[in-house]
């Protein structure tokens, strides 16, 4: 198992492999299908209020009820891989298939897809703090900043392959 401690530098990108499994700890950012597609308007508009740079953005909404990761190859949630994997985010978890060319959208940037298991009891135990940092009146589809201590997960994309 490797830990991962946020900001993600280039050099923890290049020690991973397919198939690792991995935990991630400190500052991740949530979004989902209402607030990712907002985020890319904010960087288009170079109005994002956070560093982007190093960051682990988990597609999951944030409820009373826990954290469990929704589909990434939604249009709303896989669109926005690429713009953010370009500003700095290294690590996008998520479930599902992505598309050829997000994969190699992720391998241009040097970022990577990490999938964790639906498991919103054991995620949601991770979670030390959680602050809303935008789209509040998204509800739950919110954008979250949560600190967290070894959030698990499997590299499932990189390098432009997949498991």
């Amino acid at each position: 198992m490797l830990n991962l401690t946020t900001p993600i530098s280039d050099e923890d990108i290049s020690m991973l492999k397919v198939g690792d499994k991995i935990t991630i700890s400190g500052t991740i950012y949530t979004g989902r299908d209402a607030a990712l597609p907002q985020l890319v308007k904010l960087l288009e508009e170079d109005r994002v209020p956070f560093e982007l740079k190093g960051t682990v953005i988990m597609h999951t909404a944030f409820s009373e009820a826990g954290i469990a990761p929704t589909t990434s190859s939604k249009v709303e949630i896989e669109s926005s891989i690429k713009p953010l994997s370009e500003k700095g985010v290294k690590i996008h978890i998520g479930k599902g298939m992505l598309s050829d060319e997000t994969v190699d959208d992720l391998n241009e940037s040097n970022s990577i897809f990490v999938i964790t298991p639906p498991v919103a009891a054991l995620l949601t135990s991770k979670v030390q703090e959680r602050k809303c940092v935008l789209f509040e009146n998204e509800g739950m589809e919110a954008m979250f900043e949560l600190k967290v201590h070894e959030i698990p997960g499997i590299v499932a994309i990189k390098d432009g392959e997949r498991i």
